[in-house]
């Protein structure tokens, strides 16, 4: 008999009084193996499994100092509380949850109006899982678009030419799913030292009569910079006015900036106040302060949104439009975040969002300071701080070698490659979030300053190299290695 078999006949044995008054670290059962590739035969006491797989999780990093990931890490205990009172419910039974579809509708609401959306013109929105369904959503809205005016206009849809979409290098990796998934040509305007976002001088040389649309990104992953979408609005405007049968319009990828710019930049021009943006996602769960699961896309019209991207369901003895991809799914977090919306309001999304945003420039000007350093984002838009070595900072050590000595620390800072065409140029990023607070960033600046005099004193590191390969990192689902010959044979020669 194996070890599972005889500590589950233990706890078979035990009745309710033995059960809790043995420690858990001293029953059988903790000492046991939890289950790898085959159930295990019984059923474990409930505490013990809990302290188990909590005990299992533990040694992993704390996710506070996680500086990589844009997902919230903090939220409320209230708020918790009533996300895991609703996690039973299906946000696709609109029907059967009718008040927590009247929640959604809500926050597609508020939401359409911090981006300008005129009630006039009947916008129309759904949350999705995330950015990335939004994303995609945004992306078959402008394919479905483009496939009606193509047609009437006498394109030849249906020829070897794909239809294609305009973005910029520093795209997230979703839009190249969506693009390979719906067979889409990418068309990637490069990203220059100068051209740290989408370049305006060239990016129409990229459209054509297949070109779906443009996407701009509110806040690129790599260095946290906005797209200028006012001037590719008035880019758009000129192409149009001269190609009235096709014109062309933008989807703002908001992920990162949709839900912080209405706060701290309301006079920014990004949005719907723009004639030719018709679409726009956010990450509920990047700075729209809830935990991860939970994006939003709105079109500014219901002619921004073609008919065949509509589904109707029923609710409350009526039809609903749906239009996301996913269907079964918990609620929970559209109810976590119509919480967080209706809990700060928007003076209290402000005040976190601008002391989120004093702390990462706090921590930008002491990056600047100590003269390594140079800087490709200094939380200019959001609480991003970007940064690589300057090519005279005369060090033996690699970004890699700095972050992996944070790692130390419990500090996930990544360094990786940027990306085509600056993928010589090896950065390290902070993504600031509202956990994130200032006695946190002082400790991490103590830290940075520590491990770099570690870092200068030691013998053996990976040398001062922009190659080098990154196995720390996977930045955005790419692939990891972007390695030179020159750095690989300085590797073998280590």
């Amino acid at each position: 008999m194996d070890k599972q078999s005889t500590t589950s006949k233990i706890l078979e044995n035990m009745d309710e009084g033995t059960r809790y008054l043995t420690p858990i670290f001293g029953s059988e059962a903790s000492d046991a193996q939890m289950p790898l590739m085959k159930m295990n035969d019984k059923p474990v006491e409930p505490r013990i499994a809990y302290e188990m797989i909590k005990e299992y999780l533990s040694i992993e990093g704390n996710a506070t100092q996680n500086l990589t990931t844009f997902c919230q890490t903090y939220m409320e205990p209230m708020a918790t509380k009533i996300m895991a009172e609703t996690m039973e419910k299906n946000a696709i039974d609109k029907d059967e949850y009718p008040m927590t579809a009247d929640l959604e509708n809500r926050c597609v609401a508020m939401i359409g109006d911090l981006w300008h959306a005129d009630p006039n013109e009947q916008p129309m929105g759904t949350s999705t899982v995330g950015s990335s369904e939004a994303c995609m959503l945004g992306g078959l809205g402008m394919l479905f678009r483009w496939k009606k005016l193509a047609a009437a206009a006498g394109v030849d849809i249906y020829s070897a030419t794909r239809p294609n979409l305009v973005i910029s290098s520093g795209y997230q990796v979703c839009w190249e799913k969506f693009c390979r998934y719906w067979d889409i040509e990418m068309r990637l305007v490069p990203l220059e030292k100068d051209h740290l976002s989408l370049n305006m001088d060239t990016v129409m040389s990229y459209v054509d009569d297949y070109t779906i649309g443009i996407t701009a990104i509110l806040g690129i992953t790599y260095t946290g910079k906005f797209d200028d979408v006012k001037k590719l609005d008035e880019l758009v405007e000129t192409y149009n006015q001269e190609h009235p049968k096709l014109p062309i319009r933008i989807h703002v990828d908001g992920a990162s900036g949709g839900m912080f710019a209405p706060f701290v930049e309301p006079d920014l021009e990004w949005d719907f106040r723009l004639k030719n943006v018709w679409s726009i996602n956010c990450s509920g769960h990047k700075y729209g302060l809830v935990y991860p699961g939970i994006g939003w896309v709105v079109w500014r019209s219901k002619e921004a949104l073609p008919e065949d991207l509509i589904f109707w369901v029923s609710y409350l003895g009526g039809e609903e439009a749906t239009m996301a991809i996913n269907f079964s799914r918990s609620a929970s977090q559209i109810v976590g975040q119509y919480y967080v919306l209706m809990r700060n309001g928007f003076e209290g999304f402000r005040e976190i969002q601008e002391r989120t945003l004093d702390v990462a420039r706090y921590l930008a000007a002491e990056i600047k300071d100590m003269g390594m350093f140079e800087l490709y984002e200094d939380a200019g838009h959001i609480p991003i701080v970007c940064w690589g070595l300057k090519e005279d900072a005369d060090v033996a050590w690699s970004l890699y070698d700095l972050s992996d000595r944070l790692r130390m620390n419990g500090w996930l800072v990544p360094a990786y490659p940027m990306p085509a065409d600056l993928q010589e140029t090896t950065v390290q990023r902070v993504v600031a979030r509202q956990d994130f607070s200032m006695q946190l960033c002082v400790k991490l600046v103590e830290d940075i300053k520590k491990e770099i005099d570690t870092l200068s004193k030691a013998r053996f590191v990976t040398g001062n190299t922009q190659g080098v390969i990154n196995t720390g990192f996977d930045h955005g689902g790419r692939s990891a290695a972007s390695v030179s010959g020159k750095t690989e044979d300085a590797a073998k020669a280590k």
